[in-house]
């Protein structure tokens, strides 16, 4: 074999390289650094959990000629689709509608079957991606569910390989390693390597508006996920690979940030990134802003931006979401908020008596409030659990509220689309809006109805002008007679 050859395609995978952001991040003192492991053969970090999971399969009994399914966002995919070519696999992938068309006919190039699957319906609904590709697997003859969202070997993958990697070329000399958040893999993986590496490291994931992550982490309540248009992070339901007690601290982005600085990162860095690695980055920059003093932060960029150009890199697709600044399509969270009368926001504590909650509601003319612990917001109560709460009889007037607070909300922010609003009261009973911890507004559908009623309103005629009085015609004075001439 030719000196300094690899064997094959597989062995390329890892030694990605770390670079530091110069540009997109000028505005912090901190240091940030990238880790680009969408130079990884198959376009992105799942190289290394797909190598990880055959590894395992194969341990397990999986015979050549027989068949990988998953259910993938398209990169586990990718991954997994090179490595079975390589070691002679067929493959069938599901995946959800919300995915590029570039990442579908990519799996298609390397002969897999892909199957695609409506994204907005829950988890356990026979047409969504996880149910359609478990049934796949059961139906398959000597077939391998890959299963990255309860699979071990994915974490496994990031604690034996990427953790390892990182400390070896970072010296250890780093304070702050940030992620995307979605099977959890890598931050599960990596963090464990590196907690035991150095304890006080501190191990930060990136959410994006519509997730349950940041919710679950921040109030410990499962609240409404909704859709959302960044691939490969979020999740509607908690992965069984994902640690949560990993963390020290989580960062909401929405889509808009997401997609701002995937540009940024391309145009100002030479970073050919895909959304996810946008969101990682923006999560970085708002971790660091809010930091006491300067630290070393690395951000793992999960995937390149090949994938992505009929959409991120596409100024009409980016226009037609209303992402781009010279068309803000039905607004923004913020937009309905002002247009409404200035109202304080008005909460309760777990602690509130149930009668003074209930003549809060009356007098406000409102049906739930906000529940706010220490300054966090940690759920809503209504007027129709405060009623079944007291027709049961068990309590009184002078309980506390604290076994009403529930999760049936969703939470957004000041920047979130009014587009992305209206799928999330189809579903949430209410919609909070927080900025950072803060509870700045709570909004309902009349809320969205009116708004939308008086943007879309005609504008009021202007008022009748009078007609100018009529004027007299100026009188011309008679000319003089003219004089005979003297002869």
């Amino acid at each position: 074999m030719m000196h300094g050859a690899l064997e094959d395609i597989s062995k390329a995978v890892g030694d990605t390289p770390i670079v530091r952001l110069n540009k997109v991040a000028r505005e912090v003192k901190s240091e940030i650094y990238v880790k680009c492991e969408y130079l990884n053969p198959g376009g992105s970090h799942k190289d290394r959990l797909a190598w990880n999971l055959l590894r395992r399969a194969e341990e397990a009994g999986l015979e050549p000629g027989g068949t990988i399914v998953e259910a993938t966002s398209g990169n586990t995919g990718a991954s997994l689709a090179l490595l079975a070519a390589v070691r002679g696999y067929k493959c069938v992938f599901v995946m959800p509608d919300k995915m590029s068309q570039e990442k579908i006919a990519g799996l298609r190039a390397f002969g897999a079957k892909v199957v695609v699957c409506p994204t907005a319906v829950d988890a356990d609904d026979p047409r969504s991606y996880y149910v359609v590709s478990r049934r796949i697997a059961d139906e398959t003859p000597n077939s391998f569910y890959a299963n990255q969202y309860h699979n071990p070997a994915n974490p496994e993958a990031h604690y034996l390989w990427s953790g390892p990697e990182i400390w070896k070329q970072t010296a250890g000399e780093l304070d702050v390693f940030v992620a995307g958040m979605g099977t959890g893999g890598t931050l599960s993986g990596c963090g464990k390597f590196l907690k035991e590496k150095k304890p006080d490291i501190q191990i930060v994931g990136v959410d994006p508006v519509g997730s349950l992550y940041y919710d679950f982490v921040k109030t410990k309540r499962i609240t409404k996920p909704f859709s959302y248009k960044v691939e490969g992070i979020g999740e509607d339901f908690f992965p069984t690979t994902m640690n949560l007690g990993i963390l020290d601290d989580i960062v909401r982005v929405d889509d808009k940030e997401c997609f701002t600085m995937t540009r940024a990162l391309t145009r100002e860095e030479g970073l050919f990134v895909g959304g996810s690695g946008g969101a990682a980055v923006a999560g970085a920059i708002k971790y660091a802003r809010k930091l006491d003093r300067p630290r070393r932060i690395l951000v793992f960029l999960a995937d390149g931006g090949a994938k992505y150009v009929s959409k991120i890199f596409n100024d009409d697709w980016m226009r037609e979401n209303g992402f781009l600044d010279d068309d803000p399509g039905a607004g923004t969270v913020a937009d309905l908020l002002a247009s409404r009368r200035r109202q304080a926001i008005v909460t309760a504590q777990p602690s509130s008596r149930v009668r003074d909650v209930i003549a809060k509601l009356k007098e406000l003319g409102i049906s739930q409030l906000p529940v706010v612990e220490r300054g966090k917001l940690v759920g809503i109560v209504g007027e129709v659990d405060l009623l079944r709460y007291l027709v049961s009889g068990k309590k009184t007037l002078d309980s506390s509220i604290g076994e009403l607070v529930e999760g049936d909300y969703a939470t957004v922010t000041p920047n979130t689309k009014i587009e992305l609003l209206q799928s999330v009261l189809a579903d949430a009973k209410v919609a909070i809006v927080t900025q950072g911890e803060a509870v700045v507004g709570i909004l309902t559908k009349i809320d969205l109805i009116d708004y939308l009623a008086k943007r879309n309103a005609p504008p009021s005629p202007p008022p009748p002008r009078k007609a100018p009085a009529a004027r007299e015609k100026p009188r011309v004075p008679a000319r003089p007679p003219k004089r005979a001439k003297r002869t």
